[in-house]
């Protein structure tokens, strides 16, 4: 049996690898367009600010490796220009024709340019492969830029403001959507606007590059931004027009289709990475998503089905982590957007916990949200702070992709020692907190217009007075029952606290003394401090 794989990156080299420990007579075929094989492109921004300082650190595997340790052929800068599926054959930029029995097509994306004129104006970098890294590198250190420019705030274009800040220079973060990071709720998102502006850099949301000058650039707002260099982090495109070319079924946005086992529409041909559409694992639907994980996990099933073992690809959750300066962002499945757009209805829970136990040093707040449907079933996560941020996530994606549901996180028994966690993990206290809404037990509240309602701050004066939530009234919660007869049935009744708990104990005060419209603020005035700042 001979495979030839078209891409060296993750899924490709992982199917490649795979299928050699399955299979030692079979012969196994790379071929990568670039001079560059299974990079940990995931590392590249790490590298241009000099976190990551030696450049084969971030080189997972080399062609001499796969050849002495698992006998397959990689050849470097070797393009593939044509698919013929009825001779089952490829053929590369310099005329090889090459045949094979099994196909994979692994090319990956690639980074998006918007058509402007004036790009020759500006040095400007996309973030792929290592030698974009490298010419970056190369760049800021003969040339000494003061000023960079990222355009666009995914991943990469977060990444890059970081450690352009950390090289030293002056750093503008322009994004067209009202926020960074897409996968973010609004109400998770805010915090780390807070910490971008925070670390010097200049943060131009709802606005995009629209013109090229020599030393500067306008933005379709109207301003003119100065500038040495520009970033270009708009994210990928699926790489697949040989894919098309050759009668490879593809979607609008380029993606090749494939079943669960990850074939085309020709038996023989498997496409796996950020060139494939896959299930949303939340509702079914077709999707792209560009993540290393289920890269290589797509490569190993295409792997094991061609060698006889056959299970399916179940979809993906997209569950990601950033670290932006002092701050990590996690996530997984669907967001508010996300769910609104397909019209899945959806219920939320919002809570400010602990990274570890309260009374031991340097527990840090840690904000988790959940979203889940009428059933409880788990549709989506997130969760921001500054420790112990992507195992809570973990977790949660774990119990997700078991179709687990909001009993499943109350329920779940997880290690504890006051370092490490709590008694009542925050996991626990969310799962807990949606029993209580299920059970009519809790409203909470989430919004920041409290037009109407009567709003009351049950901490201390001295907390009150250092910030409350507009026009709060003080009740300390220990003199809440003397004053009853001052909070009126006629209004809506919004209690607040610092994290969510205390305002709940008072809403129970409450409503057990014949308040029925009682409302608790979701993560107190520490969350709502978050969407105001």
């Amino acid at each position: 049996m001979k495979v030839v794989i078209i891409g060296g990156g993750a899924g490709g080299a992982s199917c490649a690898a795979r299928l050699r420990r399955l299979n030692e007579q079979a012969e196994i075929i790379i071929l990568e367009k670039t001079n560059e094989i299974s990079i940990a492109n995931c590392g590249l921004p790490y590298y241009c600010g000099n976190v990551i300082t030696d450049r084969d650190d971030l080189m997972v595997s080399s062609p001499e490796h796969f050849e002495n340790v698992f006998n397959i052929r990689v050849k470097l800068n070797s393009e593939v220009t044509k698919i013929n599926p009825k001779a089952k054959t490829v053929t590369t930029l310099n005329g090889e024709e090459i045949s094979y029995d099994k196909l994979v097509i692994a090319t990956g994306g690639k980074p998006f340019v918007p058509p402007l004129d004036g790009w020759g104006n500006m040095p400007h970098f996309t973030i792929r492969h290592l030698s974009d890294a490298d010419a970056v590198k190369k760049y800021i250190t003969e040339n000494h830029p003061k000023t960079a420019s990222v355009i666009g705030g995914g991943f990469i274009g977060v990444e890059m403001a970081e450690n352009l800040i950390e090289a030293g220079l002056n750093v503008n973060l322009i994004e067209l959507a009202p926020q960074v990071l897409a996968p973010l709720d609004e109400d998770i998102v805010g915090m780390i606007h807070k910490e971008l502006k925070d670390k010097g850099i200049h943060l131009y949301l709802n606005t995009s590059i629209n013109a090229v000058l020599p030393k500067q650039f306008n933005l379709a707002s109207g301003e003119t931004l100065e500038s040495d260099m520009l970033i270009l982090a708009l994210g990928v495109r699926p790489e697949t027009k040989i894919a098309a070319d050759a009668g490879i079924e593809t979607l609008p946005s380029g993606a090749i289709r494939t079943n669960e086992f990850m074939q085309t529409n020709f038996a023989d041909i498997y496409a796996c990475g950020d060139n494939v559409a896959v299930k949303d694992f939340v509702d079914g639907a077709e999707t792209t998503i560009a993540l290393a994980g289920p890269a290589n996990r797509q490569g190993r099933l295409i792997a094991d089905h061609i060698c006889g073992t056959s299970y399916p690809y179940n979809g993906s959750q997209g569950s990601g982590v950033v670290k932006v300066f002092n701050l990590t962002a996690a996530f997984t499945g669907n967001n508010e957007r996300q769910l609104k757009k397909k019209n899945i209805a959806y219920k939320k829970m919002l809570i400010w916990g602990k990274s570890h136990a309260g009374y031991y040093p340097n527990s840090t707040p840690l904000a988790l949200k959940v979203l889940y449907n009428t059933e409880g079933k788990i549709l989506g996560a997130q969760a921001i702070g500054t420790e112990g941020v992507d195992k809570r996530i973990d977790i949660i994606a774990t119990i997700m992709r078991l179709n687990g549901t909001y009993k499943d996180l109350r329920d779940a028994e997880l290690c504890y020692a006051p370092p490490y966690s709590s008694a009542k993990d925050p996991i626990n206290l969310i799962g807990m907190a949606i029993q209580n809404v299920e059970e009519n037990r809790l409203k909470p509240y989430f919004g920041t217009d409290f037009q109407d309602m009567f709003v009351i701050d049950v901490r201390s004066s001295a907390m009150h007075k250092a910030g409350h939530l507009p026009n709060a009234i003080n009740m300390p919660i220990p003199q809440l029952r003397q004053h009853l007869n001052e909070i009126p049935h006629n209004r809506p009744i919004l209690l607040h606290c610092m994290i969510g708990y205390n305002s709940y104990l008072a809403s129970c005060i409450l409503r057990q003394n014949g308040f029925d419209n009682v409302f608790s603020y979701a993560g107190g005035f520490s969350q709502y401090k978050t969407q105001k700042d």
